[in-house]
């Protein structure tokens, strides 16, 4: 029974640990996130201008900015939800979620929605991240539904 009851506990400070604040991770060092949307790969760059933790929910991030196809210059707003961590012993591994909701009505204004994942390689001598790799890959909907897109795009 001691058994069980040690187990459960830490079964539960695993499940219900405290995340540490990563929110300067999707800003990108204010670098853009390059990429594609469409089947017929158009450049598509997007940037995190804004990202902050959510205070209930520490796995959640508000998140804001811009996107750019051709020359569509369109602000949005959403989230990141972390919905997995791997740990290794020098390669780790965060998986998520993101929906971004774009300004505006029109015809080119949306949804972007999907997956993430995040790899970054730590230190732990300096106790610092020395490499990381992170890549969006989902769909963009259109408000009015008529135009649904593919689209990927990564930190360079």
């Amino acid at each position: 029974m001691k058994n069980l009851t040690l187990l459960f506990l830490l079964v539960s400070a695993f499940a219900f640990g405290q995340m540490p604040n990563i929110s300067n991770v999707w800003m990108n060092n204010s670098q853009p996130y390059l990429g594609t949307i469409s089947t017929e790969k158009m450049p598509m760059k997007v940037r995190i201008t804004i990202s902050e933790q959510d205070k209930k929910d520490d796995q959640e991030y508000f998140v804001s900015g811009f996107s750019l196809v051709e020359k569509t210059n369109t602000k949005f707003e959403g989230k990141l939800k972390i919905t997995k961590y791997k740990p290794g012993k020098k390669r780790n591994t965060v998986f998520g979620e993101y929906e971004l909701a774009e300004e505006g009505t029109g015809k080119h204004s949306g949804i972007l929605k999907g997956k993430f994942i995040y790899t970054f390689m730590w230190n732990k001598k300096t106790e610092k991240i020395e490499k990381q790799f992170i890549e969006f890959f989902g769909t963009w909907k259109s408000y009015d539904g008529a135009l649904n897109y593919p689209t990927n795009w990564r930190n360079q």
